[in-house]
């Protein structure tokens, strides 16, 4: 059973269509050896102008939507390169989840690894969503993981569907590793009998290399 879950905040309305990662998180950001520093790259030449100030009209520089942890965006979001730096610099801003109608193939199974919430509603819903935040004096959204459903600020329901392996890594707090190593046992079980079935493919190592 899954554990109760949920990721309520402001959301964002960003109703574009295909942003991808070059734009999500461009390639000045890219120089570091590690995932630190990326925040500031999330959506730069969307925020700042040429002179690296604000962009009075763009929705993350608006008060009502500061601090946003929900970004509601338009079809294929997060195309184009497969820089992983996209998700990491998405959740270092603040973001835990998007909805959208549809995600660039690589970018959302970067997303998947790394915990990063992407919701998958109907066009027509996510434009319900998009103008309810546009308009209204609410800007919070809940995603209830566990019921696999967005309540928005005026209280409409959507349903959405997760892989189990994703609500399961969301719900446990686990990453890919945690994940490989819950099935541990079978693993080694798995590994012994392929060596007792097929020896000639077992590589034997001297004992010193063994224990490095």
């Amino acid at each position: 059973m899954a554990k109760p879950f949920a990721i309520s905040g402001t959301a964002a309305p960003l109703p574009i269509n295909n942003l991808d990662t070059d734009q999500i998180m461009p390639k000045q950001f890219l120089l570091g050896i590690d995932k630190s520093g990326l925040a500031q790259g999330v959506l730069y030449d969307l925020r700042y102008d040429g002179d690296g100030q604000p962009r009075a009209g763009f929705v993350l520089n608006q008060a009502p939507f500061a601090g946003a942890k929900i970004l509601v965006t338009g079809s294929n979001f997060g195309c184009g390169s497969s820089r992983e730096h996209a998700v990491w610099g998405l959740q270092q801003a603040g973001f835990e989840a998007v909805i959208a109608p549809s995600y660039g193939e690589i970018f959302y199974f970067n997303a998947t690894n790394n915990r990063l919430l992407l919701v998958m509603l109907p066009l027509a819903q996510v434009e319900a969503i998009v103008a309810e935040l546009e308009s209204g004096e609410e800007k919070g959204i809940t995603i209830d993981v566990e019921n696999e459903v967005v309540v928005t600020p005026a209280g409409q329901r959507y349903a959405f569907s997760l892989p189990a392996r994703q609500k399961q890594m969301l719900v446990e707090g686990l990453d890919t590793v945690r994940m490989t190593l819950r099935d541990a046992d079978k693993i080694a079980a798995y590994e012994a009998e392929h060596a007792r079935v097929r020896p000639w493919c077992r590589i034997d190592l001297p004992a010193q290399q063994q224990h490095r």
